[in-house]
């Protein structure tokens, strides 16, 4: 009987372990959030400055605020300063606001829609003196930008209100590179 008994437990060891092998505890995951992780900010600073050498100088300088309404789609408004210089014969000014809005139909596409309000300031020289004017200037631009990295694009864009006679900007097409931060 004592060896009957020993068998049995053996026999009944050897079943509990094989099919010990095919179950399966109940298994928790647990995640852990990196409390250092920061969450991308929803306003940004940006800085756009612009070059034109097609008929003379022009340079721009733009800091702006730019708010993330989605990943595709920022919205901002910023302060537009430049300086327009065709040699020997003009000298411009320029201070003023603008209201931008981005869309990103890809990742390193950038398009945008711009609207500035420039208060100019102009001194053409004369042979009989300097004539000094100022007044108001509106530039409705839109244009397209390749993201260099995250926060660098770099593009062109295209004022659809030019006027050859009137615009203060020396050409209708603008480059730009914006840096993000």
């Amino acid at each position: 009987m004592k060896l009957k008994s020993l068998f049995l437990k053996i026999a009944l060891a050897v079943i509990f372990l094989v099919y010990s092998e095919h179950t399966s505890a109940q298994v928790t995951e647990i995640s852990v959030v990196d409390s250092t992780a920061a969450a991308e900010p929803k306003l940004k600073f940006g800085c756009g400055f612009g070059l034109s050498f097609v008929g003379g100088t022009n340079i721009s300088l733009s800091p702006n605020l730019i708010f993330l309404l989605s990943e595709k789609v920022n919205l901002g408004a910023g302060l537009q300063g430049s300086y327009t210089s065709i040699k020997d014969l003009q000298k411009t000014t320029t201070i003023g606001g603008n209201v931008i809005l981005q869309y990103y139909p890809a990742k390193r596409l950038m398009t945008l829609v711009e609207l500035t309000q420039l208060n100019v300031s102009t001194t053409t020289e004369e042979i009989t003196g300097d004539i000094k004017e100022s007044y108001w200037d509106t530039a409705f631009f839109l244009g397209a930008g390749l993201n260099i990295t995250d926060k660098i694009a770099v593009g062109a864009k295209f004022n659809l209100l030019y006027d050859e006679d009137e615009s203060v900007y020396t050409s209708p097409v603008i480059p730009f590179v914006n840096i993000t931060f």
